[in-house]
């Protein structure tokens, strides 16, 4: 069941949402008595009713409230910021820890047990820890039913953590722009009953373990869906961001290699070389700077198990 996200899902609901109520009601306050106190004066000191202008003197008393009033509502509001705040900042040693993989345009769920999704699949009444890392540039993993945002930083360790407080289904998104398709990051969370979540996990670590003796062309493609590549490449012929897989080995294709077009055949060789130097060969009526290396990601074997799938889409 899909839930909105204006819904209470997480323990930091309470919190964040009493610093937004009270921020929220002191602007509004304002906004309508300001407003008021300003037609107010349009109308009493207009220039009909007093042609000559007249200095007004301060007045301390005046000044005094006006300054100390405010700094009091200030001081609230940062006290309700920073109670919200604080508890997002330390994670319980028993949390339940969960890899997110953030990178152009997808994120990846990666649990202990081996199991990658691009669902996130969470027990209720549990804290979890989401250890957070991008392969490329800036992204940030925003929970709005749990009140939970936090930037993904290349080369930087961060972590956001929550406790599921009800069950169902809520979204997770980028809120950083990270390029082109930004918006295809877009992803689902599902708050699971603890015995329900266990036998999850439990059969997610069974079918880890069956998929070693999979057939190099079911591992390759399993490979790429957990690297998103099917989030830019079609299978079907279709043109997305970059060139359709069908049919692309052994294929001739023209690409611009040092700013010279050339004619190759895709093989082994020109995949690999595509996967760990996306920018080498650009494929003609596509453009550059699209892809980020998978060097340090992929292994060869990796790779090889990609191209046994490739060899399969003809």
């Amino acid at each position: 069941m899909y839930i909105l996200a204006s819904t209470q899902a997480s323990n930091f609901v309470t919190g964040v949402d009493r610093a937004f109520i009270f921020i929220l009601a002191v602007s509004f306050f304002f906004l309508i008595a300001l407003t008021a106190v300003m037609i107010y004066f349009i109308f009493k000191y207009n220039r009909k009713r007093h042609p000559k202008a007249v200095q007004i003197k301060g007045s301390s008393l005046l000044e005094l409230v006006w300054t100390v009033i405010p700094t009091i509502l200030v001081l609230i509001m940062f006290y309700y910021g920073w109670a919200g705040w604080k508890p997002m900042k330390t994670a319980p040693d028993d949390s339940f820890e969960i890899t997110v993989v953030g990178r152009m345009w997808n994120f990846t769920f990666e649990y202990d047990n081996g199991r990658r999704t691009d669902t996130l699949f969470v027990p209720k009444d549990q804290p979890v820890k989401l250890n957070l890392r991008s392969m490329d540039v800036i992204h940030s993993v925003f929970i709005p039913a749990f009140r939970v945002k936090e930037d993904v930083v290349p080369g930087s360790e961060k972590f956001m953590w929550f406790t599921p407080t009800n069950e169902g289904i809520y979204e997770l998104f980028c809120t950083e722009y990270c390029g082109l398709q930004h918006s295809y990051m877009y992803n689902w969370v599902k708050v699971m009953p603890q015995d329900d979540f266990n036998k999850w996990y439990t059969d997610t670590t069974q079918q880890v373990a069956s998929a070693e003796v999979d057939s190099p062309a079911a591992a390759g493609k399993r490979i790429m869906t957990n690297i998103g590549c099917f989030a830019c490449h079609s299978i079907d012929g279709s043109k997305i961001i970059g060139p359709s897989f069908k049919g692309i080995y052994g294929h001739e294709v023209t690409v611009k290699t040092g700013g010279s077009e050339r004619t190759i055949t895709v093989d082994d060789e020109y995949i690999k070389r595509s996967i760990y130097e996306p920018e080498a060969d650009i494929v003609d009526g596509f453009n550059k700077g699209l892809m980020q290396s998978y060097q340090g990601q992929l292994s060869d074997s990796d790779v090889e198990q990609i191209i046994e799938y490739l060899k399969t889409l003809q």
